[in-house]
């Protein structure tokens, strides 16, 4: 039979309570520091119905130019995805602590860490600056950034590989590649399906973003008719993005659900 001490339970409440007592200061920090004011938002609910009624009704004559941004927004996410994917499978296994030594995959998560660390819009302004306007710098903003989180998925999912089949084979003779091949992907491929699905529908959502430095999508457009105050056409791009989003969501949500 088990025992409960009344000291060690007096010293579990008491760390609960200072737990939860640096949750709401820690709270009450944030609130004060950015100036959260739920009156002044009341006051601003007038405006914000002006904005919206400036958007009614949408405009449905830029077709054209919607069904265009629509079909780049694509490309971008797209290609993005697969270089960064492609990338992210090399600097995975290199950064898995089970198939390379540890002068090796440290430098390499380092270095993915670093690129997961820089905002994707930031690459986008570099990229502008560098290649011009237009998508080439959105893809490359989506590929660099999409490489430093799916490059930490990946290893963490090469590491998680069953040691069993890789003994069995390097038993045999066989060399790294051998292993990787026959031993190691077999078992992760489900696992990098899902992550790169998961990833293509952020990279979605982020290229519309990356349109308001310049770098091509529906994001460009929003923002040029923004500035010439052409809402009605805003009011139909934005339309287009949120059914873009949910059709996406839920053919990757199927997708993922397919290869469990």
């Amino acid at each position: 039979m088990t025992t409960t001490y009344p000291t060690t339970t007096w010293r579990n409440g008491l760390a609960r309570a200072a737990g939860l007592l640096a949750a709401v200061a820690l709270i009450a920090w944030a609130w004060t520091g950015t100036e959260f004011d739920l009156a002044k938002l009341a006051d601003g609910l007038p405006r914000m119905a002006a904005f919206f009624d400036r958007m009614v009704p949408p405009d449905v004559t830029i077709a054209h130019t919607v069904f265009v941004a629509t079909v780049e927004t694509l490309q971008i996410a797209i290609l993005g995805t697969a270089l960064g994917a492609a990338a992210s499978l090399a600097l995975g296994l290199a950064a898995a602590s089970n198939l390379t030594p540890a002068w090796v995959n440290r430098p390499i998560k380092a270095v993915l860490g670093i690129l997961r660390g820089v905002p994707i819009i930031l690459l986008a302004l570099l990229f502008v600056s560098s290649v011009g306007l237009g998508p080439f710098p959105g893809v490359l903003a989506v590929a660099v950034h999409s490489t430093g989180m799916l490059g930490k998925f990946y290893s963490e999912a090469f590491e998680n590989a069953q040691r069993g089949p890789i003994e069995a084979l390097e038993t045999t003779g066989a060399d790294w590649w051998q292993i990787v091949r026959f031993a190691v992907l077999p078992q992760v491929a489900p696992d990098l399906a899902r992550d790169t699905l998961f990833r293509f529908e952020m990279n979605l959502r982020e290229s519309l973003v990356l349109g308001l430095v310049g770098a091509g999508g529906i994001g460009f457009y929003i923002q040029m008719y923004t500035r010439s105050f052409h809402y009605e056409k805003v009011a139909t791009l934005t339309l287009v993005v949120l059914a873009m989003v949910v059709v996406i969501e839920q053919f990757s949500v199927f997708l993922r659900g397919r290869l469990r």
